[in-house]
């Protein structure tokens, strides 16, 4: 599959996704407990929360029945969200949080909300960056390492990972625009392409090994799989781990490695059952790097860690 550099619009990074619940409070407080601060209340009735980076805010809650509603998609500037409106016949909109936005509809009925002009928010406190002494490197002479068992320190939304009913259609609409990459296309047996490894173009510039990941399951409708929080570090993950597994939250999947994207990761549910997940140490690419192509054990299977829940793929 060809990466093809012309489109629309050009997206700088995955900004924020949203969900509905029937609890604000008692979603804030799983949020909090996974790593998240609430923003200031914009009066809107919506719950917003931020992380460490300067992301105004990472994660929406609107009130209602428990779902997925949509993920913000961060690109230039206001020219390219006008662009947009021009091709999908919508309006540019003052967006919430500040600066402007389009809203689109994928192939699969997906809502896009494409975000530029927003102002970026001040970087917060983090977990003290940990150095390590590994064989090969000593970077912590004279002190000794203590870590607090507390919640991660959730620094930015990594990657979205939604499930689809036909990969190319929607790989050809999301290309067209917002200028993506291909990182790994998934085969399956057969030879259909049955999932995606999607990352932003940002020319010379290293970026996550994916934003985004489209795969199609047969039998099973489209419908949000999980997004991924970047934290500190490995030490700051486990520490969250262990946080929320005294808190009783339910664990779905990790600590583990996965193959594609290498990221070190841990997967949690709130409590509705969305999928989130804290990852660290994941793979950088720039746009020079090739189109690499797997197969599904390959993107189900993960270097080291415990076996994947039978639901997961599914």
């Amino acid at each position: 599959m060809a990466n093809d550099p012309v489109a629309i619009a050009k997206a700088v990074d995955v900004e924020s996704v949203r969900f509905s619940a029937p609890d604000l409070p008692k979603m804030r407080a799983f949020l909090e407990d996974f790593g998240m601060t609430a923003t200031e209340d914009l009066g809107d009735g919506v719950l917003r929360m931020r992380g460490t980076g300067d992301t105004p805010f990472l994660h929406e809650t609107v009130q209602g029945e428990p779902g997925f509603v949509n993920l913000a998609i961060r690109v230039r500037g206001i020219e390219d969200l006008a662009a947009l409106a021009a091709v999908e016949g919508v309006s540019v909109e003052r967006a919430a949080g500040g600066g402007q936005r389009v809203l689109l509809a994928d192939p699969d009925g997906y809502q896009v909300e494409a975000v530029a002009g927003r102002s970026r928010a001040p970087v917060l406190p983090s977990a003290q960056a940990n150095a390590w002494n590994i064989a090969s490197r000593r970077e912590r002479s004279g002190e000794a390492k203590r870590i607090t068992v507390s919640p991660a320190h959730i620094v930015r939304l990594g990657h979205v990972v939604l499930g689809v009913s036909d990969v190319t259609k929607t790989w050809d609409w999301w290309r067209s625009r917002f200028g993506l990459l291909v990182s790994d296309e998934v085969r399956a047996p057969d030879g259909k392409l049955a999932a995606l490894f999607i990352r932003c173009d940002r020319g010379a510039e290293h970026v996550d090994h994916h934003m985004l990941n489209f795969a199609s399951i047969p039998g099973v409708p489209p419908k949000y799989h999980h997004a991924a929080f970047e934290v500190a570090d490995f030490d700051d993950l486990m520490a969250g781990s262990h946080h929320l597994e005294a808190k009783g939250y339910r664990h779905d999947w990790g600590v583990g490695r996965h193959i594609l994207g290498s990221q070190v990761f841990d997967y949690w549910r709130d409590p509705w059952g969305h999928r989130v997940e804290h990852w660290t140490d994941g793979d950088l690419f720039d746009a020079s790097t090739p189109v690499n192509v797997a197969d599904l054990p390959t993107m189900m299977g993960h270097q080291w860690g415990p076996a994947a829940p039978a639901d997961f793929g599914a």
